[in-house]
């Protein structure tokens, strides 16, 4: 009986055009394994090759890194993968399989049938391997599966037990009354005091005695509580202790980097823009953005009108959310005159993350908008991208997800929520209750 060692070196893995998509260096994210591409999927790829979304530039970056490792080599042969002890990988042909085909079972004409065929081949001709089929497509695994292949979901950036992904707070109760005294008055409380451990960033907690309710935050500074003063920004007050930790994530100077993570109707979004527009003099320019998923799958590019018609239906909450708080200075026309003049002279930037692309990041107040629907590569190359003096907000829900290939445990928010949850420059909130309305509120409880 072979050892799990040998047993685990005999694995090949077949890549999907989802999984590429998802992440353009996948393949070189198996170890010792070797990788397959099927010939389909570079078909797919060059479909999609041409545009400014995501998935544009995705495809153009794995053609690239195909052809740089590929270099004068033929890669219908198996080639070494750049690294130390890495596979090989190799494009597969479009050959029927001997047993199974799939386009006799599922139907002809379809990239999926065909990406499955050359999978189901490749086993065929490898019997002492086992083939195994990477796809985000939860359909395409099913298929593969019904036809006695192994197949599995790209693992790389997904969350594990996403249910209990960091929120950020903490609530404490039966404090003595004696501690939340000295917190209230000296504005500051030792957290040994109360026997919390010691972290490297922001943290916010509830202190509770009886009907007393205190809100403080950990200064990893100095290693204390401190008590967090209530704040209203651009005549926008917290309606919760969740709201007002937010705020104090969104103005701390120390804070570069803010993940918000709640149900519709919390207040994400309209925050992050309030806070925006009260530190304006503090930054160049204000970014708001978000990704567009297309109606029914479809490229912004079928939508009548120039680009702005095309992208206003993407950015319509924004501007409501833009809207509310000039509302909130009906009384002032000149607030309301120099929240126009921002627009009009772009010191605040209302546009879809593909046309921001390119755009320097310095001294920005940068607000990303629905970031549940962003890929962890993605979110890493907007991060990468920040210059000096720029802070950058995520906001989103998790389990609101429009894209077909993300779920709770793989999306950008809830990678990056996890993976920078102790690091200095990052603060994180999770909001819960729901302020938009009553009505709304019985939608997220009850529906």
């Amino acid at each position: 009986m072979a050892n799990n060692t040998s047993s685990l070196k005999k694995k090949v893995f077949v890549l999907d055009t989802s999984v590429i998509l998802y992440d353009h260096d996948a393949f070189l994210n198996f170890k010792e394994h070797d990788v397959a591409i099927p010939i389909q999927v570079l078909e797919e790829l060059d479909n999609m090759k041409s545009g400014n979304e995501t998935r544009n530039f995705e495809a153009r970056s794995f053609i690239r890194v195909m052809d740089e490792i590929s270099k004068d080599n033929l890669i219908n042969q198996w080639l070494p993968l750049p690294g130390k002890d890495r596979g090989h990988f190799k494009v597969i042909m479009d050959d029927k399989p001997a047993i199974h085909d799939a386009e006799d079972i599922f139907g002809p004409g379809k990239f999926d049938h065909r990406i499955l065929n050359s999978a189901l081949n490749l086993q065929d001709q490898n019997p002492d391997k086992k083939v195994i089929l990477v796809s985000k497509d939860v359909c395409l695994r099913l298929k593969a599966k019904a036809l006695d292949l192994t197949s599995e979901d790209y693992e790389t950036g997904k969350v594990k037990n996403v249910e209990e992904l960091y929120s950020g707070k903490t609530e404490l109760t039966k404090v003595p009354a004696k501690l939340i005294n000295e917190l209230q008055k000296t504005g500051s409380l030792p957290a040994q005091k109360l026997g919390l451990p010691t972290l490297s960033s922001i943290h916010y907690y509830t202190l509770k005695n009886g009907n007393s309710v205190t809100d403080a935050y950990y200064n990893p500074k100095v290693q204390a509580l401190e008590y967090l003063v209530e704040r209203s920004v651009f005549r926008i007050k917290p309606k919760n202790s969740e709201q007002a930790f937010a705020i104090h994530a969104l103005l701390s100077s120390d804070v570069k980097l803010v993940t918000i993570q709640g149900n519709a109707g919390t207040g994400k979004t309209l925050l992050a823009l309030a806070s925006a527009l009260e530190q304006r003099k503090n930054y160049r320019q204000i970014f708001i953005t978000r990704p567009t998923i297309p109606l029914s799958n479809k490229d912004i590019g079928f939508l009548p009108g120039d680009v702005k018609l095309k992208v206003d239906p993407y950015m319509a909450p924004i501007w409501d959310n833009l809207r509310f708080i000039r509302e909130q200075y009906n009384d002032d026309t000149k607030v309301q005159v120099r929240i126009d003049e921002m627009i009009s002279n772009e010191k605040i930037v209302i546009a879809p993350l593909a046309f921001i692309r390119g755009r320097t990041l310095s001294r920005i107040f940068f607000i990303v908008d629905e970031a549940q629907n962003l890929t962890p590569h993605e979110i890493k190359t907007i991060i990468s991208r920040a210059g000096e003096n720029t802070k950058i907000v995520f906001a989103g829900d998790i389990y609101q997800i429009d894209t077909p290939y993300l779920d709770a445990e793989s999306n950008g928010l809830s990678y990056l929520i996890d993976k920078t949850k102790n690091h200095p420059l990052h603060a994180h909130i999770t909001l819960q209750k729901g302020e938009r309305s009553e009505l709304a509120n019985l939608a997220n409880e009850y529906l």
